[in-house]
């Protein structure tokens, strides 16, 4: 019977134009990954030495963290102001019971060290606003829009393009859910909508019903967007919004054109600055 190649057979066979090596419980963790043309040991140590900011540790930012720590992307900030609630546990799978009361980083950190250690997990208990985004997003290789408000994610938008920063937007709301991966000179989610809805149609949206595994399916497509982007393989999710109906269980893309008039990423930006919209 054929058995998988041990950890010491993937260290002499798998050499990406020239000799290099990780330690050897890491060839371990890592060998499903490495054994991926895409990725082999050259793009894991990429991968080990990446950073990516995760706004929001809900059910969009616990699916995501979770698969990016999983596949070694070395530094991790996950920011979030709130505490855990025990409405959370249905699709925020960071969380346990017995963290309710206690902050989501708090929650955060103890999952995802206990998961991979060899990720440096960075966690910052604060709600992004226009006096903290710059300073969060800055330095990260990519941006993972995991917010729950329409006020933060356009925030995180401009923040990206500002800063030419690539990330993933995702939103979900009862079955169904959209993503939208952004890079420089690509469409970004303010050439979709120039702004937020009013108050009354946006307002209520974080009582609004969710399935919890539609928020883990769209915070998985986040992670592989991160991996994707951060390996440089791969098609991503620019120029088109994916929409996902999980009661129909079908994907559809809508294509996307980068607005020349947009706000923000147009040829005359009005945004060259952070501001509030809630």
């Amino acid at each position: 019977m054929k058995t998988a190649p041990c950890t010491a057979e993937i260290s002499t066979n798998v050499i990406d134009g020239e000799r290099m090596s990780l330690r050897e419980e890491q060839y371990d963790r890592y060998k499903r990954n490495i054994a991926l043309g895409e990725v082999g040991v050259r793009g894991q140590k990429k991968l080990l030495s990446s950073k990516v900011c995760i706004i929001g540790a809900g059910g969009l930012g616990s699916s995501c963290a979770l698969y990016l720590a999983a596949a070694g992307v070395g530094r991790l900030l996950i920011v979030d102001k709130d505490c855990v609630e025990r409405s959370n546990l249905q699709r925020q799978i960071l969380h346990r019971t017995g963290d309710i009361g206690r902050t989501k980083v708090e929650s955060a950190r103890r999952e995802i060290e206990a998961l991979n250690p060899d990720v440096e997990l960075i966690t910052r208990e604060v709600r992004a606003d226009i006096s903290n985004i710059r300073d969060l997003v800055t330095g990260s290789d990519f941006v993972i829009d995991a917010a729950d408000n329409f006020e933060t994610k356009f925030l995180i938008n401009d923040a990206c393009v500002i800063e030419k920063i690539p990330f993933s937007h995702a939103g979900v709301a009862g079955f169904g859910g959209q993503a939208l991966t952004y890079v420089p000179g690509h469409a970004c989610y303010r050439c979709l909508f120039e702004s937020p809805p009013p108050q009354e149609i946006g307002g209520g949206r974080q009582e609004a019903g969710i399935l919890g595994s539609i928020a883990g399916i769209l915070g998985a497509i986040q992670a592989t967007e991160a991996v994707k982007f951060l390996l440089q393989t791969g098609g991503l999710l620019t120029n088109r919004l994916l929409l996902c109906d999980g009661l129909s269980l079908t994907f559809n893309e809508v294509e996307v054109s980068r607005n020349r008039q947009c706000p923000v990423c147009g040829e005359h930006p009005r945004i060259t600055g952070f501001r509030d919209e809630g």
